[in-house]
């Protein structure tokens, strides 16, 4: 790979994912209902805001899910394939394998998202229980989604939570899944390091 290559794929796949990273937060906290005055959630507003809104008067949403951040983070995960194969001279990749791919690559960075903020709800339980740090408290609430069927599930442990454990599993099956639907969907090594999540 020549230099510029790698240069302009490093640019298009870290602003890329930074910002797809930013609208499928802004998705998911919205469906977990998390606090939007939260100094974090304030930043995920404004910096999704000026694509968000055009979109949302095209993709009305349904039920309490936010279509429009949903297609907006498709589009970004679309542009960003098409750009990082451009760049790597693979040339236009076929708009309906790109589509296919975006869509999987957001399940993967959703389960990514997931694990990563399960994981960090763990270990701040342990060091700092009772912190009220923005960032933490957005975490716990973007979480709970996942952790409040399996709470209900298991019985009370003497005051330790083990629903951790089983989330963290469901996860993992999730993600071995995700995996195989990737190599059905023929998402070669090439391919599913261009697709951010996987």
């Amino acid at each position: 790979m020549a230099p510029m290559q790698e240069i302009g794929t490093l640019i298009v796949q870290t602003l890329g994912s930074l910002y797809l990273l930013v609208v499928m937060l802004r998705f998911l906290l919205q469906l977990a209902r998390a606090d939007f005055y939260n100094p974090i959630s304030q930043f995920i507003v404004k910096a999704t805001n000026p694509l968000l809104i055009p979109l949302r008067r095209i993709v009305p949403g349904v039920m309490g899910l936010d279509l429009a951040a949903l297609l907006l983070a498709l589009l970004v995960q679309f542009v960003i394939l098409e750009l990082s194969a451009l760049i790597l001279g693979y040339g236009l990749i076929n708009p309906l394998y790109a589509v296919m791919w975006s869509a999987i690559g957001i399940l993967a960075l959703t389960a990514n998202i997931f694990f990563w903020g399960l994981l960090i709800m763990v270990i701040t339980s342990w060091v700092a229980p009772h912190s009220s740090n923005p960032a933490l408290m957005l975490v716990r609430q973007l979480v709970e989604p996942v952790m409040a069927p399996f709470r209900k599930l298991l019985p009370d442990m003497g005051g330790i939570d083990i629903s951790p454990i089983f989330a963290f599993l469901a996860l993992n099956v999730v993600q071995v899944l995700i995996k195989h639907l990737a190599a059905s969907a023929g998402m070669s090594g090439a391919v599913s390091q261009l697709v951010m999540g996987i």
